[in-house]
C-alpha cells in the first residue's frame, strides 16, 4: 500500500458478479476494509474503482440500476469469461470471486463422446454416473482453474490480493451423498420422462451436460501449488450444515434450480420445454426424500482461500 501511488486509483476486480445484491455487498465490505487499513497505517485512502465482471448474458443494466447513491468508487461493467484475459498487465490490487468457479469453463468433451468412456448417456451431471465422467468433470476443472490462475497473475499487481469462495465437497465424502448433485441429477431424470412422452429428444438429452463441477479442499490445494503464481495466505473451511432450511418451500426450492440452470436448458433446448419441465421436477421433488428427509443428506461447504501474487 505504501507503493500505491496517490495518484493512482485502487483497483478491485469482482468476477462472476451476477446481478444481485450479494456483489454489492461485497464490494462495500471490501472498500471498507481497504480504507480501514490505510487510516490504520495514516495514509491517505486513495480512490476506489470496481469492475464487475460476468458472462455477457448477465443483466448488467439491472446490477448497475441497484448500485447504491453515495458510493465510495467508480463502478465499470467487464463483460467475459475469466476463464480468459480480461484486464491489462498488473492493473489490479485485490480481485474477489464467490460462488462462481464451480461453473466450469466448457462441458468435458468426453461426457459427448459417443465412443468413448466418459459418455455420460441418459445423465445431465457426474452424479451417479460412472467414475470415467467424474474424472472427466475433474480433469476439466483442474485445467480450467490452472488457466484462471495464470490469466489472474497477469493482471495482478506485484503483492495483489485473491480472495475466492468456491463451492466444495469435503475430502472424504461421496459426490453422491449431497443435496445439490442428486438435485442436479433429479432434473436430468424429468429431462429422460421427457424424452419418453416424446417431447424432446432422447439424443438431444445425451448431448446435454451442465457445466457444473465441485472440488473438495486437498485437490483444490494441489492446483494451486502446483500452478506456482500464488501463495496460499489462508485458506479456511466454511461450513453451514443447515443450508437446506434457507429454502423449506418446494416452490422456492425449484425456483432456485431453475435460477441456476434455466438459460443453460434453454439455450439447448429451447424456450417451450422449460415451465413443463419444472413441473415435472417441482412434482417428482415434492416426492423424494430430498425434500421430505434433507437432513439424511450432506450439505456442502465452502473453501476461503486468500491467495498472493508470486510473480514480480
Amino acid at each position: 500500500m505504501e507503493k500505491l501511488s496517490l495518484a493512482e486509483p485502487f483497483r478491485i476486480a469482482d468476477l462472476g458478479c451476477s446481478c444481485g445484491p450479494n456483489t454489492i455487498l461485497a464490494t462495500q465490505n471490501i472498500v471498507e476494509a481497504v480504507e480501514l487499513k490505510f487510516q490504520t497505517r495514516g495514509l491517505t485512502s486513495p480512490e476506489f474503482h470496481v469492475f464487475f465482471n460476468d458472462q455477457v448474458s448477465n443483466d448488467f443494466n439491472s446490477l448497475f440500476a441497484s448500485l447504491p447513491a453515495g458510493r465510495k468508487y467508480y463502478a465499470a461493467g467487464v463483460p467475459g469469461s475469466f476463464h480468459d484475459r480480461l484486464f491489462p498487465t498488473a492493473s489490479l490490487h485485490f480481485v474477489f470471486s464467490s460462488c462462481a468457479l464451480d461453473w466450469l469453463s466448457n462441458v468435458p468433451k468426453g461426457v459427448v463422446d459417443k465412443a468413448g468412456p466418459a459418455w455420460n448417456k441418459g445423465r445431465i451431471h457426474y452424479t451417479g454416473a460412472p467414475k470415467e465422467v467424474f474424472e472427466a468433470y475433474s480433469d476439466q476443472f483442474a485445467k480450467d482453474m490452472d488457466s484462471f490462475l495464470k490469466e489472474r497473475v497477469k493482471e495482478l499487481a506485484p503483492g495483489g490480493l485473491m480472495a475466492l469462495v468456491i463451492p466444495a465437497v469435503p475430502d472424504v465424502a461421496s459426490h453422491s451423498q449431497f443435496m445439490i448433485g442428486l438435485e442436479v441429477e433429479l432434473l436430468g431424470s424429468c429431462l429422460m420422462d421427457m424424452a419418453k412422452m416424446g417431447i424432446v429428444c432422447e439424443a438431444k438429452v445425451d448431448a446435454f451436460n451442465l457445466p457444473l463441477y465441485f472440488t473438495n479442499p486437498i485437490d483444490l490445494q494441489q492446483i494451486i501449488e502446483g500452478n506456482g503464481c500464488f501463495s496460499i495466505e489462508r485458506m479456511e473451511i466454511l461450513n453451514n450444515p443447515k443450508q437446506h432450511i434457507v429454502l423449506p418451500n418446494l416452490r422456492q426450492r425449484m425456483h432456485s434450480t431453475r435460477a441456476t440452470s434455466e438459460m443453460l436448458i434453454e439455450k439447448h433446448f429451447g424456450t417451450e420445454i422449460i415451465d413443463q419441465l419444472f413441473e415435472i421436477y417441482a412434482r417428482k421433488l415434492s416426492e423424494s426424500s430430498l425434500f421430505l428427509n434433507p437432513d439424511n443428506y450432506q450439505q456442502m461447504i465452502a473453501v476461503f482461500l486468500l491467495l498472493k501474487n508470486n510473480v514480480h
